[in-house]
């Protein structure tokens, strides 16, 4: 009787093991998807407008220096 009792916890302790990784993914799905949200609904034109103006600003000639 012991032994089917030891068998049954480590039994349940593999599959506790298993399920951390499952949750995990499953946060992490959840957690993509909750980011992405925004992304539909505008597109990346004021990012990309922004870094045009920084990249225009930054090969500009300083003299003086």
């Amino acid at each position: 009787m012991r032994s089917l009792i030891r068998g049954w916890e480590v039994g349940m302790a593999a599959l506790a093991w298993l399920l951390i990784p499952l949750a995990a993914a499953i946060g992490a799905g959840v957690w993509g998807s909750w980011a992405n949200r925004t992304r539909r609904m505008r597109s990346d034109g004021p990012e990309l407008d922004g870094y045009a103006r920084f990249r225009e600003a930054m090969e500009k000639s300083h003299s003086g220096t």
